[in-house]
């Protein structure tokens, strides 16, 4: 099975990436679509050079890279944003599709503090939806999770329709193999963990151009957390 994971940056994303990697029956790739994602728009990012210099920008490539079956699931950490209007997604047809959410203002705080003055489209809201609007699946929001791993990856399994392994809760400290280079700059936090971190604590309080964002994020994020996945 290919499984689409979407979300925007800063969403508890890598953390889903490595417990599916956990498994043992799931390889993994990360946001394969963010050097093609690059190249097209011309995106400032940091290490942009170096993502560009290291992974494959021809999105083709891209699919069918990750299309190749060494295992019987493939999880892909997917940033919906990459997914412009000139990206393929016959791909997408036939895949599990999964998407993860955070609070915009827990988003908007965290990426800010890696990259400047993010934007309604950095932090992939829109493109989500649209996404989910067009294929569905089961929503989990990163709070859900945070408070119950055990009981929301039960619940995506079942969703999924694969098994449930409790070998999805902890992973090696350290990072993966199949880490984009772009790892250096944004993982910290999480290859320091062995598993999902325990529930954080209040909203932080967002002024300026930052809660601003927050007016626009929040309706988009609503609309998808209305969906959210609960356990039996």
């Amino acid at each position: 099975m290919l499984i689409a994971g979407w979300s925007g940056p800063r969403n508890l994303s890598t953390a889903m990436m490595y417990a599916f990697a956990a498994r043992g029956d799931c390889a993994i790739r990360d946001e394969p679509f963010y050097a093609p994602y690059l190249a097209e728009s011309g995106a400032d990012h940091p290490m942009r050079a170096a993502i560009l210099t290291a992974h494959q920008t021809d999105p083709a490539r891209v699919i069918a890279d990750f299309s190749a079956k060494n295992r019987p699931h493939t999880y892909l950490k997917l940033m919906a944003h990459h997914m412009t209007p000139a990206m393929p997604l016959d791909w997408a047809e036939t895949a599990a599709h999964l998407h993860l959410i955070r609070h915009p203002a827990r988003v908007i705080a965290s990426y800010a503090a890696k990259r400047e003055e993010p934007t309604l489209d950095d932090i992939g809201l829109p493109r989500q939806r649209a996404l989910f609007e067009r294929f569905g699946g089961p929503v989990l929001d990163s709070a859900d999770i945070r408070a119950d791993p055990a009981a929301m990856l039960r619940a995506a399994c079942a969703a999924l329709g694969i098994d449930w392994t409790p070998d999805m809760l902890s992973w090696p400290a350290g990072g993966h193999p199949s880490d984009g280079i772009w790892a250096a700059h944004w993982y910290g936090a999480v290859h320091g963990s062995t598993a999902f971190a325990d529930p954080e604590g209040p909203l932080p309080v967002l002024d300026g151009a930052a809660a601003r964002l927050l007016d626009g994020a929040l309706p988009l994020y609503e609309s998808l957390h209305a969906h959210r996945l609960t356990p039996e």
